[in-house]
């Protein structure tokens, strides 16, 4: 499995009706497929995020959604960015994303991660319990889920789940990816070298040389050649043709997430904002933002996270532009008929 450009839908408050709103994400993962992504991911949450909306903004469920565009699109990966792992027993996991995979053609990723919006589990009655807890569950699942992809039949005995004997069938294959995602130096990174295909890292940029070396310490201490697990950066992209109203947009979004004047800000104290995790301008201007402060530090992919203008017509296609000649995407696989994948001629 590889993920070079990837695309993460980051919100459904498109001003539509509720009967409305699935096509609009449909349309979003179609433009991604046409545009040359290789991966389309929603969100694992049951409320808005608070940098991003109000709690009680739409959102639909993970897997119900990816389980509809597998049946509305051809080629695309699909996955969750990332599966909260305390929202679901693991065996139950394992099964819902192999389902994914089977009425896909062979095109699901888990991407899992240890979960952290406390109030949605309060919300919905779900266990948060602490830190340390959550990834120590988040250790104990990985031991349960990832067999179950590979076909074997788990049993545990652990502090926190059991499995005996645990049934995964049917199967398309036996190496469906996992990918973590997350940007904890010491907990997510050592779950990333024992367990995972690929590591999405989650962080400011300026703090990536940092990443990933620690990711390679990790790596080390686990037995891993870092060679071996791809990795990617999750960039808040907002792109326009007209620079002018993407650097706008940009300041809308950072009025809202606290910051009043960017521009006022030194340099120093810019990176500890949002904006060091947001790519702004033409298509031109991302490009040359993502080739710099991201790949060239080493980083083989891009998820791409239009966060203030995604469902507006053309703009997946303007962020396609932007960074499909920067990642090689994966060869797109020919299909016969829907839900049915040949390898590319």
């Amino acid at each position: 499995m590889t993920i070079r450009l990837g695309y993460q839908m980051p919100n459904f408050s498109y001003g539509v009706p509720p009967r409305d709103l699935f096509a609009a994400v449909v349309a979003q993962a179609r433009a991604a497929e046409a545009a040359g992504f290789d991966a389309a991911f929603v969100m694992d949450h049951f409320y808005q995020l608070p940098l991003l909306g109000a709690p009680d903004e739409p959102m639909l469920e993970a897997y119900t959604t990816l389980s509809a565009l597998a049946a509305e699109t051809d080629r695309i990966q699909l996955s969750a960015l990332v599966t909260g792992n305390t929202y679901r027993n693991p065996a139950i996991t394992a099964k819902t994303v192999t389902t994914l995979d089977v009425v896909s053609g062979g095109r699901a990723v888990l991407g899992i991660g240890a979960g952290w919006y406390e109030l949605e589990h309060r919300g919905y009655g779900i266990d948060f319990g602490t830190f340390a807890d959550r990834f120590q569950r988040l250790e104990e699942a990985l031991e349960i889920i990832v067999p179950m992809l590979r076909g074997e039949r788990p049993s545990a005995e652990g502090r926190w789940y059991r499995t005996e004997n645990a049934i995964n069938e049917p199967r398309v294959r036996d190496d469906l990816p996992v990918l973590l995602g997350g940007g904890g130096e010491q907990k997510t990174f050592t779950l990333a070298a024992r367990f995972a295909d690929h590591l999405n890292i989650i962080c400011n940029a300026s703090d990536l040389p940092r990443k990933l070396d620690a990711l390679h310490a990790r790596c080390a201490e686990a037995g891993r050649d870092p060679s071996t697990l791809d990795t990617s950066f999750l960039a808040f992209v907002i792109v326009d043709e007209d620079g002018d109203r993407a650097r706008a947009l940009q300041a809308d979004l950072l009025r809202r997430q606290g910051v009043a004047d960017l521009s006022s800000l030194p340099a120093s104290a810019r990176t500890e904002t949002q904006a060091d995790r947001q790519f702004v301008g033409t298509p031109d201007d991302v490009a040359e933002q993502l080739q710099t402060r991201v790949l060239d530090h080493g980083i083989q992919g891009l998820i791409v996270n239009l966060v203030t203008n995604g469902h507006e017509p053309g703009i997946v296609e303007l962020a396609g532009k932007a960074c499909g000649g920067l990642v090689a995407p994966r060869p797109q696989l020919r299909t016969a008929a829907r839900g049915v994948q040949t390898p590319p001629e």
